[in-house]
């Protein structure tokens, strides 16, 4: 399979049961961006366990406004864990620090999103993770020939508001896989 001109942003990477890296097992992730020199994207199903969006605003100086709500926290990746990204729904635009994604997503990753949040001004849906999952060159593609991934469209359904441990199978089930049916190792034709 040729990458070439092929982008998976805005499509979900699900991962073998077989994964060989343990951040990433049974992992589901939404692809931000994907070109020749990188990859990054975000995992949308494994919780930050020890912090809370509330716990964040306070950390941030961020006032809480009685319109906050809760929102998810997750570990988007092992790259830059110290940072937050948003992964959101496209009714919300942040001038010159939103990227837009195919299949109708955001990312913003500055404070004025959770400024946003805080008062009820942000977007209908989201989720923050902390850190990223990034390629270099060829990573990736080489990961997916070597019966990594799964590639899937994405489910804003399954993003948003599925419960975290039910993503995995959810996003097999996107693709009309059995994760019991799924062979531990990988061929190649």
């Amino acid at each position: 399979m040729s990458f070439d001109s092929i982008s998976l942003a805005g499509k979900l990477l699900i991962a073998m049961p077989d994964m060989g890296d343990p951040r990433f097992a049974r992992s589901v992730i939404f692809m931000c961006s994907h070109s020749e020199d990188r990859a990054m994207g975000l995992i949308v199903n494994k919780s930050a366990r020890d912090l809370r969006f509330n716990d964040l605003l306070k950390q941030l100086d961020i006032p809480e406004a009685p319109k906050a709500r809760e929102i998810r926290v997750h570990v988007g990746g092992p790259v830059d864990y110290g940072r937050g990204f948003v992964l959101h729904t496209p009714d919300y635009h942040s001038d010159d620090s939103t990227l837009e994604i195919e299949g109708g997503y955001g990312l913003t990753a500055t404070l004025d999103i959770l400024e946003d949040i805080s008062t009820g001004e942000g977007p209908e849906q989201c989720l923050l993770t902390m850190g990223y999952a990034g390629w270099g060159p060829g990573q990736l593609e080489e990961e997916i020939q070597n019966n990594g991934w799964l590639i899937s469209d994405a489910d804003s359904d399954l993003i948003f508001k599925g419960a975290n441990d039910a993503k995995w199978v959810g996003a097999l089930d996107l693709l009309g896989v059995d994760p019991l049916m799924l062979s531990p190792g990988g061929g190649s034709a």
